[in-house]
Formats: structure tokens, sequence, C-alpha cells
């Protein structure tokens, strides 16, 4: 198997929708094809996979820098010896080659769209979901019955009032989600807490609800808030200090007793190793949030759930940011806790296709070969154009 090609382009997601420091109206994604020489019913085998949701797009990195190190190298550098296939991780090798240490920004999301990219093509190589590919490849047993899921909302909106954040709480509850997300951290504590105090009405329970601050505290509001949601008792706090702030992680869950939910900015097994050495992250309650499209793709991904074993905590406590159909099929490969859903933003990326089975508040991906991104309405006519 070989590279013949790799495409990019940069899709707008659609809406216009904020937490409380990123306005996402005018933020892409980079959609990535790497094209091979294996040939189905009359076209070439492609691998199809995207740098997740939340980054802006990469299409300067990879055009400039990685597309061209991955069709100049070696062919032979980027397969497996026993197999013939590409191998993932020697086409990351290939892909940073020449880049420093260290830096962990950008180019994470650009290479992980490439290197997930190929777990697409290998599992449409061997004509399977790519959540028994990645099962396999890790000596693991996937999760058939499906994992837990939640709905991640309760973005800030151009106008926004509790009734309208009620009625989507209710919605998601009504279409199956056990639990909900919402932003915190845009509006004054008073005004934040009463949205919270509703969200937890509509659901029902505390337990039902977690929130996000996206890193916007400093320590005198972190803790603020930590002291007003105590009581509430609720899923977790998410998020709440810049996520290189270990320090003041490590603060935080020691005036925190309820779960925080933090990882989703890391974006290299160092920076998970210094979280879980510093950060002060407990194994019994504590969340790690990292995802493999913004952090150079499942093979990095997998060494910082091994790094979290390695520190005490069960793989269950990683739930991945990014609700889509990837993230999905890797946590039902690996066996991890459960996967975030955006079921109503982040078009065409958010959420999965019609044929992923929600049921008894776990969800399970279809088995089209790959990541089943051609089968998601909207992704998968922007897939048709790019690989056309």
């Amino acid at each position: 198997m070989r590279i013949t090609e790799i495409r990019e382009v940069d899709v707008p997601l659609q809406g216009d929708i904020a937490n409380a420091v990123v306005s996402f109206a005018e933020h892409k994604v980079s959609l990535v094809a790497v094209v091979s020489d294996v040939v189905r019913d009359g076209a070439p085998l492609t691998g199809v996979a995207f740098n997740s949701i939340g980054r802006h797009a990469q299409g300067g990195i990879l055009r400039d820098r990685m597309i061209p190190r991955l069709l100049e190298a070696d062919p032979d550098t980027l397969v497996d010896p026993d197999s013939g296939r590409l191998d993932p991780a020697r086409v990351l090798a290939g892909a940073l080659r020449d880049e420093k240490p260290g830096g962990h920004g950008d180019r994470a999301a650009a290479a992980g769209a490439v290197e997930l990219a190929c777990w697409d093509l290998l599992a449409k190589a061997n004509g399977e979901p790519a959540y028994v590919t990645i099962a396999r490849a890790h000596g693991r047993t996937p999760v058939h019955v499906g994992v837990p899921v939640y709905a991640a909302g309760g973005y800030y909106q151009a106008v926004d009032d509790l009734a309208g954040l009620t009625d989507e709480v209710r919605d998601y509850l009504d279409a199956g989600y056990p639990a909900v997300k919402i932003k915190i951290g845009g509006l004054p504590l008073a005004d934040d807490l009463r949205r919270v105090e509703a969200a937890v009405a509509a659901a029902g329970a505390g337990e039902r609800v977690a929130v996000d601050a996206n890193g916007r505290f400093d320590r005198e509001r972190a803790l603020a808030y930590a002291e007003a949601l105590a009581p509430l008792g609720l899923r977790w706090y998410e998020e709440a200090v810049d996520p290189l702030d270990f320090a003041l992680t490590a603060e935080l869950t020691s005036a925190y007793d309820g779960p925080i939910a933090t990882g989703e900015n890391l974006f290299s097994r160092q920076d998970v190793a210094n979280l879980l050495r510093f950060g002060g992250v407990r194994p019994d309650r504590d969340l790690l949030q990292m995802d493999a499209g913004l952090s150079y793709g499942l093979t990095e991904y997998a060494a910082m759930v091994a790094l979290m074993e390695q520190a005490g905590f069960d793989r269950r406590a990683a739930v991945p940011h990014g609700g889509h159909l990837v993230n999905l099929h890797i946590v039902v490969g690996l066996g991890l806790g459960g996967c975030e859903a955006y079921p109503g933003v982040f078009q065409p990326f958010g959420g999965y296709s019609d044929d992923c089975v929600l049921a008894d508040g776990l969800i399970r991906p279809a088995d089209h070969p790959g990541f089943g991104l051609e089968a998601k309405v909207g992704l998968g006519d922007e897939i048709a154009k790019l690989v056309a």
C-alpha cells in the first residue's frame, strides 16, 4: 500500500455560537483525504479524517510542511514491513520530520488529521469499522454494546434566555442522552449560576449536568465558581483555568470535592505527564478529555491513555473532547469511559450519523467501513467533493 496523494480542504462550521472565550462563527476544520494505490470498485481506496472541533483549520501547515514530506518520503518508510500496509505511527513520524520537540500547538492538530485518515484507510482496507481495527491494533476487544454518551450544548447565543436553555436541555434528554453539558464563564457568576440552576432543574438532578468554562478563569473566579457550584452536585466542573497552569489546577482540586474534567487542550504525552505529576488530578473521580484529533492522532493518544493508567487512573476516566464519529470509534475500540456528542452544534462535523444506535444512555457506531464519515449528513457531501 502506498500513498499517491493527500488532499485537504478547510470546511466552515455552521452556526453562530460562542463559549466564554471563543466565537465559532469564523471557525473552519481541516478535512483530509489520504489516497492510496489500492483500487476497490474502480476507485482508489481513500482514508478520510479531520482535525477535530474547537481549533482552527491547519491548511497552511499541511500544505507547506507535512504533505510534501510524506509525498517525498521513501514509501517503504511509511508501511508496516510485515503487512505491507500503511503504518499510522510511521506516517506520523514522516509528517513530523525536521520538527523540533515542544511547541505542541497547531501542528499537533495538522498531524492528527493525517494520522487518523490512515486509520480510516486501514479499516476500509480490512472491510470493517474503524473501532474493530483500532481494538485489534491495541490488543483489546471492542465495546460492542456501546459506550456512555452525553450531549454538549448550552452555548451562549446572540439572544440568551433561560427558557431557551431549559428547552435545549430537555430536548437532549428526550432524545435519549442521559446527561448534558453547558457553558459557563461568559456572564457574571450570579447570571451563570441561574443558567446552571435552570439546567439542573430541567435535567432533574445535578449529576446529569456538567459545566465547562473553557479555561476562562483566573484563580479568584475559579475558586468562587467552585464554591458556588459545590452544593449542586454536578457531574463535573470542566476546564476552569488555563490548561497548562498545573499549580492552579491542583489548587482547584484541593478546594472542590466534586469531579473536575480537563485535558482537551493538552496535545502531547509530555503535557499529560505534567498534568498527572503536578495538576493534583484524582484517579477516584476526575476525568481527562484529551482528543486524538488535536494531539497527533491515535498513536499519541494511546500513549496518553497508557500514562493515565500508570498514574493509577482507570482508562474509563478518559472521556475525549469532541463529539464526533472519529472519537466514538476510538472510545469503543479502546474501551474508554464515554464520549461527548454535539447533536445540535458544530455541523457538519458534530454529532453522529443517523444510523448510530443510541439506547439506554449508550451509543455505538454503525458498521460502515472506516469511521463512517461518509454516512454523516452534510459531512458526506464535503467528503464527496474532496475525493471526487
